[in-house]
């Protein structure tokens, strides 16, 4: 299929926000210098937990994986510095649950020496995409959007799916955050050169940067670029500036007219979307051989005296980047970790940098005002005509209130993007964001339950058939064992007629004790009575083995 971009559409819903970029954009991306201790979490990514690699007192590189993917959808992670392991343990890190979490901790060198194995690839357009998917899951690459998913796993999609066009997603539509604007201006070369590896591992037709009209100088800056190498099937769009255009499903449907499906992916339309940070990483770990140890992180809001950009490395504690950005002003009231829609609080700013860190916004009471206490439903509906996904929030917030979770999720609750549009314009104050992920997290606990607690029952069900297989099988080997002492072979067998003879003498023995008259001069009288009464009981029982008819008889 062949697109267009010359007539863009628009996607239901939505908003107008203040971007207050302009804090932050006014200054180059700087290297924040080296700390001396780095925690970085296991988990950095959607997916399972990585497995630690390494143990206290170990010594490592920078860019040596020290914690390995664990399952299909999962990343490893790589130490940011050359240093010493001093813990593996867990850790507070950046979530909204605000609980602690596995992490290896490093005490840096100061050395920043790299690990000597680390290869680049110079011809990346004439290697096997397999091989490129690999080197990609290996350098830990995920969405540098925020969202987190292993890159890898979500190349491999064009696998199963025919992929007509690549979306490079550069619209960063929440207010303050300008970490992907300076990428774009200052390194477009970068973005570049991933999106063509990307391209050339999806095989796609078509390739598109979708970036907001209010970024004129990332535009500039990529368009450039292209024109400095061969640009077929490569455009870069200004797309209108309107929250959230910046997400996936939001994005395509401006830049196509095509609407992903509820419950579909992007790939379902033959369409694949990546952030412009996850293609610059994807280039420094092919063209460079450099895994994802760093990223670039917006330092904004009034809270904090000199906003800018840095590229700071992963599992560095927040409290550097805000001592190198002239510490906090008076007026800082809240630290989040993102946008202020969907950004998540931070109880302190001892806690490391993650790979989907975006952005620290210090903020005032200007910035973000206190919450204001929450006032009954009106019903005006102004929640369902700002939802971008199309969704029922009044609907949504009944049930999840009432934790009716069958009838929370017959109102989609799953295409949910949790963008804040809805709590934005509400004019109850209700913090409807909040119930919809209160609800999808009781939703998940429930399927983990069940999953738990058919995998109990299939072990139960395994264990039987395994007890009935071996008791079958005892018995038929005792029932060839009996088979093979009958025959005239096994009797003349010198070890199967020593068994057999043994066997004779044992029911000789039993019989003649059986036989032998019993003492009972010492005995009661109600003895005697009971012993003769078993004997009575036993000369029946073997009379029924002898005659099984006998019993039918009787």
């Amino acid at each position: 299929m062949n697109y267009s971009f010359t007539h863009l559409h628009r996607f239901p819903g939505g908003l107008r926000l203040e971007s207050r970029k302009g804090l932050s954009t006014g200054r180059p991306i700087a290297r924040l210098p080296l700390p001396g201790r780095l925690t970085l979490p296991l988990s950095q990514h959607i997916g399972i937990t990585a497995t630690p690699l390494v143990k206290p007192g170990e010594r490592v590189y920078k860019g040596q994986m020290i914690a390995a993917a664990e399952g299909y959808i999962s990343a490893p992670v790589h130490a940011s510095s050359s240093g010493t392991v001093v813990e593996v343990a867990e850790f507070p890190v950046p979530h909204p649950s605000g609980l602690s979490a596995p992490c290896i901790v490093i005490d840096t060198d100061g050395r920043d020496e790299w690990l000597p194995t680390l290869a680049a690839v110079d011809d990346a357009l004439q290697r096997d995409p397999a091989e490129l998917r690999n080197l990609i899951r290996n350098a830990g690459i995920v969405g540098l959007g925020g969202a987190g998913f292993p890159a890898a796993v979500k190349l491999n999609t064009g696998l199963t799916h025919e992929i007509d066009l690549l979306v490079l997603n550069g619209a960063e539509c929440e207010p303050y955050i300008s970490c992907d604007d300076m990428l774009m201006r200052e390194r477009p070369e970068e973005v570049i050169a991933g999106l063509r590896i990307l391209r050339h591992v999806l095989n796609a037709a078509q390739c598109v940067i979708g970036v907001e009209d209010n970024k004129p100088e990332a535009i500039q800056s990529l368009r450039a670029a292209l024109a400095q190498g061969p640009d077929e099937g490569i455009e870069v769009v200004a797309v209108p500036t309107r929250y959230p255009a910046g997400g996936e499903k939001q994005l395509i449907q401006v830049l196509t007219g095509l609407e992903v499906p509820s419950q579909g992916l992007p790939a379902d339309l033959g369409i694949l979307c990546h952030n412009v940070g996850t293609a610059a990483a994807v280039y420094q770990a092919i063209a460079l051989g450099r895994p994802l140890v760093s990223r670039i992180v917006t330092v904004t809001g009034d809270g904090v005296a000199e906003p800018r950009n840095l590229e700071v490395p992963i599992g560095t504690p927040i409290a550097k980047l805000i001592e190198y950005c002239g510490g906090y002003t008076p007026q800082v009231q809240r630290l989040l970790m993102g946008g202020p829609m969907m950004g998540i609080a931070l109880p302190s700013d001892t806690l490391p940098v993650i790979k989907t860190c975006n952005c620290i916004l210090a903020a005032t009471a200007a910035d973000l005002p206190e919450p204001t206490p929450q006032l009954p439903c009106i019903r005006c509906g102004e929640c369902a005509v700002a939802c971008p996904a199309r969704l029922l929030p009044q609907q949504l917030y009944w049930h999840a209130h009432a934790r009716d979770l069958d009838a929370v999720q017959e109102y989609d609750l799953f295409d949910c993007i949790e963008c804040g549009c809805c709590a934005q314009v509400c004019p109850s104050h209700i913090p409807l964001v909040q119930y919809f992920r209160y609800a999808k997290t009781e939703i998940w606990d429930q399927e983990r339950e069940r999953e738990k607690a058919d995998l109990a029952r299939q072990r139960h069900e395994f264990r039987l058939e395994r007890l009935e297989r071996e008791k079958r099988e005892k018995a038929e080997r005792h029932k060839q064992k009996r088979k093979a002492l009958d025959t005239p072979a096994g009797k003349d067998d010198p070890r199967k007629a020593a068994i057999a003879a043994a066997l004779e003498r044992v029911k000789a023995r039993k019989a003649e004790s059986d036989s032998a008259p019993r003492n009972t001069d010492n005995l009661t009288s109600e003895q005697q009575r009971q012993i003769e009464q078993a004997e009575q009981r036993r000369a029946a029982s073997r009379a029924r083995v002898a005659d099984p008819d006998r019993e039918e008889q009787d």
